[in-house]
């Protein structure tokens, strides 16, 4: 599979993105791919960390590919994805070595949400990252998404990021606290991303290990239903047409049903 690799750099799996004529848009085997590499790491002590980034310069990943939804006619199909979407990003979460998302550009939708789950983020200056799907699709995020980015972000910043469907840069995005380092550009960020593996590699692993599995855990607790809420969306008139338009270049036109 070429759209997403792996490569072993000393300590450090380095995990890419690589469909940059797409912005590195998600397909399905994309996410699995991911989520399988995650489950798989080594623990013997041949890798110590792990970086995902994007292919391109412009995009760390740009979510999912679109193309796919156009597949959705059953409410089963929208809840199916969702699930999908939320074994990738627990894959991320319950992956036993510490992870870095070192975002170049855009980093939006499902993208946003793996960079989210990573235990560390890092950015060039040029980062766009967040949701645009109130403008785009007309879809939602699942509960448990909204939660990640609340305890990121805090709540009323995900709520207006999501209502007004605005992509926030680097330096809002350090200032809440999302990324912890703004570096100048894609070579530095690369430069940095393998210097904080290194570092990440010299500490304690079962200390890491135990700390991202008990924030895991509370995170998990928290969990809601919203099975009612997805379906409400993806089986909408708004998504559809919100989809076509979207993939023809248009303005779509709301009608909430």
């Amino acid at each position: 599979m070429t759209e997403i690799l792996s490569q072993v750099r000393g300590q450090t799996l380095w995990i890419t993105f690589n469909r940059p004529d797409a912005r590195n848009a998600l397909t399905f085997a994309m996410y699995e791919g991911l989520a399988t590499l995650c489950r798989e790491v080594p623990t013997d002590g041949s890798i110590r960390a792990v970086v995902i980034h994007g292919a391109g310069g412009k995009a760390f990943a740009a979510g999912t590919d679109m193309t796919q939804f156009r597949a959705f006619d059953k409410p089963q199909d929208a809840l199916d994805y969702e699930a999908r979407i939320e074994r990738v990003l627990e894959a991320v979460e319950r992956c036993p070595l510490p992870t870095v998302a070192a975002i170049n550009g855009a980093c939006t939708g499902g993208g946003a949400a793996i960079a989210g789950v990573c235990d560390i983020r890092i950015a060039a200056a040029n980062l766009k990252f967040g949701f645009p799907i109130a403008r785009t699709l007309g879809n939602c995020l699942a509960a448990a998404n909204l939660a990640r980015l609340s305890s990121l972000m805090g709540a009323g910043r995900v709520r207006e990021m999501i209502f007004t469907a605005r992509l926030i840069g680097a330096e809002e995005a350090q200032g809440c606290g999302l990324i912890s380092e703004v570096l100048e550009d894609e070579a530095a960020l690369m430069s940095r991303a393998g210097a904080l593996a290194d570092t990440l590699a010299e500490m304690a692993p079962l200390t890491l290990r135990a700390t991202k599995e008990a924030m895991r855990r509370v995170s998990a607790a928290t969990r809601v239903e919203d099975a009612d809420l997805i379906e409400m969306c993806y089986m909408s008139r708004d998504f559809h047409h919100g989809l076509e338009a979207f993939l023809a270049k248009q303005k779509p036109e709301w009608s909430g049903t």
